[in-house]
C-alpha cells in the first residue's frame, strides 16, 4: 500500500515552507514516527514524521525547494517486507537508536526531552552499573537541570554495557547516557567499539541552507552559532538569535573569601550547589535586582476561617476525597482580589505592562532540593474541592521530584506559607516575572482589642511584596485589604463580594 507523506499544518499565518534535509532516501526502510525530513519555516523549524513503517519511495520535493501546506513530499510503501536500514543511518538523537554489536543489537540511551528552553542537564546519579542487568522501564539514573529532576527509563531489557556521561557530568539535549546490549542473557559486557564512543556531537551535520546563506551574508561562522536543529544543525533562527544577542559583558570577580584559621578548615565539608540551588540564588537575586521590591503587611483574624473549616472538614473529606486545609481559602481570597486589583497580576514586557484575565496561581513548596513553585492553571475557575486536590497532587510530585518544567511555569502569582515551618513574620521575594507574592505566616493566639474587649483571638501577619514599577502602594493595600476581608467573613468568597 502506498502512502503519501504530506506537509502538516505549519501554524497560523505560515502558508509555506523550505524543505531544508532528508534524513532518509529512496529505498531506505523505516520505522513509524521516525523523522523523514525537516521543514523550514520564516518561523519554526518542522519536523515530518513517518506516518507508518514500511519503505521510501519516490521524493517528490527535494532539499531547497518551497511547498505549500498539504503539499505532497514523498510517497511510502507500507509493510514490513523492506529489508532494515543500517544501523549507520539511525537518527542520532532517538530515544533509542540502535547500533551494530556482536554480542546482541546494542541501544543507545539518549538524554529524554528536557522542556522547553531547557539545552542541558547534569548527571546527578546512576542507579545501575556496567555489567548490571537493566528490565525495560527500569530506570537508570538521574538527571538534574536548573528547574526539575529527570530520571531515564531503559529504553530495553539487557545488559548496561556502557556509561558514555558519568555521574557529574554534563549532557546537551541530543547526548548519548549509555549503551545497552539488548536480549535477555546477562553475558558480561563486550568492549565498547570506539565507533560507538565518539559522540554525536562529533558528526557533519549539514545546516539549513538558509542558514548557510545568511552566515554568508553577514560574516559569521557556523562554529559561533548554537544549532538547535537536528544533531545539532544550524537553523536561520539560530543565526537571527546569535545576529541579535548582545555582547557578553565580563562578569564581576567573585568576592573573594575571608581567611579561614586551619583548625576550622578541617572541620568544614565543601558540597558543590546543585543546579536547582544554583537557578534558585540566581533568580532571587535576578529579582532583587530588576524589580523595585516593597512589602507592606496587614494581619487576619482568623477566627471564621477556621470555624468554617472545622464545622465543615468532616463532610468535605467524605464527599471530595480530600482533606479541607487553609491553602484553598487564601488561593481563592487572592484569586477574588487579583480581580479587584489587576495590576497586581500583570508583568512588564519591555515598556509595555502586560494584564492577565486568568489567575494561574503558584503554590511554593518546600523540597529536600530547595524551593519549587509548582502551578495551578485557572485556580479562579476551581471550587474549593478541586484546588484542595491539586495543591496535594502537586506537593506530592513536587516532594517525590516528579514535577515537570510545564507544570512549574506560566504563573501569574504566588502563595509562600512559611508558618508551616513557624514564620511569625517575613518578606518573600518575587517570582520573575510576576509583580506580587503573596507571604502566609504563623497562626498564634495573640490579645485583640474586639468591642471595646480584650479577647484572644487566633492571629495571622499577611505581607504582600510586589513589584513598585507597575504596582502602587494604593493597589497593594487594597490587595491585602481584600485578602483579609474574605478570610474574615469566608462567606464573602461563596457569594462572590
Amino acid at each position: 500500500m502506498t502512502i503519501e507523506v504530506r506537509v502538516p499544518t505549519l501554524g497560523e499565518s505560515v502558508t509555506e515552507a523550505t524543505v531544508a534535509t532528508w534524513f532518509k532516501k529512496p529505498g531506505d526502510a523505516v520505522a513509524v514516527d521516525e523523522m523523514l525530513c525537516e521543514l523550514e519555516t520564516d518561523k519554526v523549524t518542522v519536523e515530518v514524521p513517518a506516518p507508518a513503517a514500511g519503505v521510501l519511495g519516490e521524493i517528490v520535493a527535494g532539499e531547497g525547494e518551497t511547498v505549500g501546506v498539504d503539499a505532497l513530499l514523498a510517497t511510502l510503501a507500507a509493510g514490513d517486507g523492506a529489508a532494515p536500514a543500517p544501523a549507520a543511518e539511525a537518527p542520532a538523537d532517538a530515544a533509542a537508536a540502535p547500533t551494530a554489536s556482536g554480542g546482541g543489537a546494542a541501544v543507545d540511551v539518549m538524554v529524554p526531552t528536557l522542556g522547553e528552553s531547557v539545552t542541558e542537564a547534569t548527571v546527578s546519579i546512576w542507579f545501575k552499573a556496567v555489567g548490571d542487568a537493566v528490565a525495560q522501564d527500569e530506570m537508570l539514573c538521574e538527571l538534574e537541570t536548573d528547574k526539575v529532576s529527570v530520571e531515564v527509563p531503559s529504553p530495553a531489557s539487557g545488559v548496561l554495557t556502557e556509561i558514555s556521561a558519568p555521574e557529574g557530568s554534563t549532557v546537551d539535549a541530543t547526548a548519548r547516557l549509555a549503551v545497552i546490549s539488548a536480549g535477555e542473557g546477562t553475558a558480561a559486557p563486550a568492549a565498547a567499539a570506539p565507533a560507538a564512543a565518539a559522540p554525536a556531537a562529533a558528526k557533519d551535520v549539514a545546516d539549513a541552507p538558509s542558514a548557510r546563506k545568511l552566515m554568508a551574508e553577514k560574516g559569521i561562522e557556523s562554529a559561533a552559532v548554537s544549532g538547535s536543529g537536528r544533531d545539532g544543525r544550524v537553523m536561520k533562527e539560530d543565526v537571527i538569535a546569535a545576529l541579535n544577542k548582545p555582547a557578553a559583558k565580563p562578569a564581576a570577580p567573585a568576592a573573594p573569601r575571608a581567611p579561614v584559621p586551619a583548625e576550622d578548615a578541617v572541620r568544614e565539608e565543601r558540597i558543590k550547589m546543585t543546579r536547582l540551588r544554583q537557578t534558585i540564588a540566581r533568580r532571587l537575586k535576578d529579582a532583587q535586582n530588576n524589580a523595585a521590591i516593597l512589602t507592606t503587611f496587614n494581619e487576619v483574624d482568623m477566627t471564621e476561617t477556621m470555624a468554617l473549616r472545622s464545622q465543615y472538614k468532616e463532610e468535605f473529606e467524605k464527599r471530595h476525597g480530600v482533606r479541607l486545609g487553609f491553602m484553598s481559602f487564601f488561593t481563592k481570597a487572592c484569586a477574588a482580589a487579583l480581580k479587584e486589583v489587576p495590576e497586581v497580576n500583570a508583568e512588564i514586557d519591555g515598556d509595555e505592562i502586560v494584564y492577565k484575565n486568568f489567575v494561574h496561581m503558584g503554590i511554593a513548596a518546600g523540597t529536600p532540593q530547595g524551593l519549587v513553585v509548582p502551578v495551578i492553571r485557572d485556580v479562579d475557575q476551581m471550587g474549593f474541592a478541586e484546588i484542595e486536590a491539586a495543591i496535594a497532587e502537586k506537593g506530592r510530585r513536587a516532594r517525590d521530584g516528579k514535577l515537570s518544567m510545564a507544570e512549574m511555569q506560566g504563573g501569574t502569582f504566588t502563595i509562600s506559607n512559611g508558618g508551616v515551618y513557624g514564620s511569625l513574620m517575613s518578606s518573600p521575594i518575587l517570582n520573575p516575572p510576576q509583580s506580587g507574592i503573596l507571604g502566609m505566616h504563623k497562626i498564634q493566639q495573640r490579645p485583640m482589642v474586639i468591642n471595646g474587649e480584650i479577647v484572644a483571638r487566633p492571629m495571622m501577619y499577611l505581607a504582600l511584596s510586589y513589584d513598585h514599577r507597575i504596582v502602587d502602594g494604593k493597589g497593594a493595600v487594597t490587595f491585602l485589604v481584600k485578602v483579609k476581608e474574605a478570610l474574615e467573613d469566608p462567606r464573602r468568597l461563596l457569594m462572590d463580594l
